[in-house]
């Protein structure tokens, strides 16, 4: 990594909780803010204005960068590295709807990533309500990802930009999924499945494979043609079982 190499030490303008813990060799950069019970490991590197949540924990070697939140009584495994912009241990989108007004159910769980895991730009993964979020050993995820509360992501699994998962999905190990595919909620994803870019997930994945279901761009006068037989084929299979009728008869 050419990033350069972090200065051991508690920067003079980082606020820190006086019942934090810092391991000696920690880097907490500029700004930084520190609260109660908070846990550093060796050689953590903390970049610039980033906040570490009450009770938070990151094991050693972990990396991070520049404006990261940790939200309170998240775990960071060993040898993370968390880029810019990624909020770790927001409040997961759980409201309950009564005579027509929403609700907030609070979301009590925490955000628990294993070791190795990198999380990248301004990717946010939610606490759960009542379950932990659990992010496996050795997982990769790119930028601008949205993990939902209660999820469960296995181990060596990879996500490309812009993917979403909604809540209290399982997805197993060494998963792939292509940029901006999507998996609704409450979901089982078998180990070893492979999401092509844009695929839109709505029921169980129990078999290993490659899955897609996005749409391939064509010239504009060939998608709007296509589009409307794409309305005019439940119509034309009707005509077609007409057909098949007369012709049995």
């Amino acid at each position: 990594d050419p990033a350069p190499v972090a200065t051991p030490g508690v920067h003079a303008t980082a606020v820190v909780d006086p019942s934090a813990s810092i391991a000696e060799d920690a880097c907490i950069g500029p700004n930084v803010v520190v609260e109660a019970e908070a846990e550093i490991g060796e050689k953590v590197v903390v970049g610039a204005g980033s906040v570490i949540g009450a009770r938070a924990s990151i094991g050693s070697r972990t990396l991070i960068r520049p404006r990261v939140t940790l939200a309170h009584d998240v775990v960071v495994g060993e040898r993370c590295h968390i880029l810019s912009g990624a909020v770790i241990g927001s409040d997961g989108f759980g409201f309950a709807n009564e005579k027509g007004v929403w609700h907030r159910i609070a979301q009590l769980g925490r955000v628990v990533l294993g070791n190795d895991v990198e999380v990248g730009a301004n990717t946010t993964i939610d606490r759960g309500a009542l379950d932990d979020t659990v992010i496996g050993n050795g997982v990769k995820l790119d930028n601008l990802i949205q993990i939902a509360h209660n999820v469960r992501i296995g181990d060596h699994s990879a996500m490309a930009a812009m993917v979403g998962i909604a809540g209290s999905t399982r997805i197993g190990r060494h998963c792939v999924f292509g940029g901006a595919s999507g998996v609704a909620g409450h979901l089982e994803i078998a180990d070893q499945v492979h999401l092509t870019g844009m695929t839109l997930v709505t029921g169980d994945i129990r078999e290993p494979g490659v899955y897609s279901s996005g749409t391939s761009a064509d010239t504009n006068r060939q998608w709007r043609k296509n589009a409307v037989r794409f309305r005019q084929l439940d119509a034309l299979a009707r005509r077609v079982k007409e057909l098949e009728k007369k012709l049995e008869g």
